[in-house]
């Protein structure tokens, strides 16, 4: 049995720590595998984070390890706001892990600031957002992963309480939920996941309102081939693989408007065009969209 720790009651990363490594052996048949740090990559301008100082995390019987990752490059601005809505959710078995891009503002500073609640963080060099997540894919040692990004937070300190003692996990692969999107004038939108059935029309709710079972995870990391939508095509192709979906009847996750996918709107269309199995209805859906989408452009244009 895992003796357990508690550093403090301030952090939720911080209540339930063991000096036991978790076995990263290999079992039979497994096609992936796990470390506790990254071997030392491209302009590395640090690491650190518990793990660091002989502290880590494990699966209890009555509370499964969840796994949160956040990528970040230069946020100096927001990420202190996404470091806060992980480390004070009131669900006690997180393991948070922070990829950095090798930022050169005051991104550095806020992760040192915080690296006591830090699971483990590591700054330098990737190849892109798709690396840095998939380097959080190898790292993670949680039953479920999440991916809340520097600029993106928690809807509610309670969330995953909310959805991890709902039995929502019982038998899925893949958990999603509804989102809430930040508009600079204060406006705030409510968005409400799609029908799975769906996925053929582009995503249906967004990566940060989901959990991802580790070892599916694992298995199928994110395609560095493709750029701005490579999580809708992780999500469409475990859809056409049958991984098993359950919708959350809960708000997950709260953005500010303006990430890639909403400045590249057309872009993000034409990528999941190229990712989905096509037909005469989904070229027809897809032909009618972009028009929309032009039309809205040539508007918006003219009234400047």
């Amino acid at each position: 049995m895992t003796e357990l720790i508690k550093l403090g009651s301030n952090y939720s990363a911080r209540r339930n720590v063991t000096s036991e490594k978790p076995a990263m052996e290999k079992k039979v048949g497994d096609k992936f595998e796990t470390g506790l740090f990254l071997p030392e990559g491209r302009g590395r301008q640090g690491e650190g984070g518990l793990r660091t100082q002989g502290y880590f995390k494990a699966n209890l019987e009555v509370k499964v390890l969840i796994t949160i990752v956040t990528v970040v490059n230069n946020g100096e601005q927001f990420l202190e706001e996404t470091i806060l809505s992980v480390i004070n959710q009131t669900y006690d078995n997180i393991e948070y892990i922070i990829i950095d891009g090798g930022s050169t503002d005051a991104t550095l500073g806020i992760i040192r600031k915080y690296e006591h609640a830090i699971d483990y963080w590591v700054s330098e060099k990737d190849s892109g957002i798709y690396d840095a997540m998939n380097k959080g894919i190898d790292l993670a040692t949680g039953e479920w992963i999440n991916f809340m990004n520097g600029g993106d937070c928690f809807f509610t300190e309670m969330v995953l309480n909310e959805v991890f003692f709902n039995d929502y996990s019982e038998e899925t692969d893949i958990l999603y939920g509804n989102h809430q999107v930040r508009y600079s004038s204060g406006r705030k939108r409510d968005v409400q996941a799609g029908n799975i059935k769906n996925l053929w029309k582009g995503s249906q709710f967004c990566h940060q309102a989901s959990f991802t079972r580790a070892n599916y995870h694992k298995l199928f990391k994110f395609n560095l081939c493709t750029k701005i939508v490579a999580d809708f095509e992780f999500f469409y192709d475990a859809w056409k693989n049958q991984a098993s979906f359950k919708a959350i009847p809960l708000t997950v996750a709260s953005f500010e408007a303006g990430g890639v996918s909403d400045i590249k709107r057309i872009d993000s269309i034409l990528g999941w065009w190229q990712i989905v199995d096509k037909s005469f209805i989904v070229n027809k859906y897809y032909i009618f969209v972009l028009v929309k989408e032009l039309l809205k452009e040539i508007i918006k244009k003219k009234a400047f």
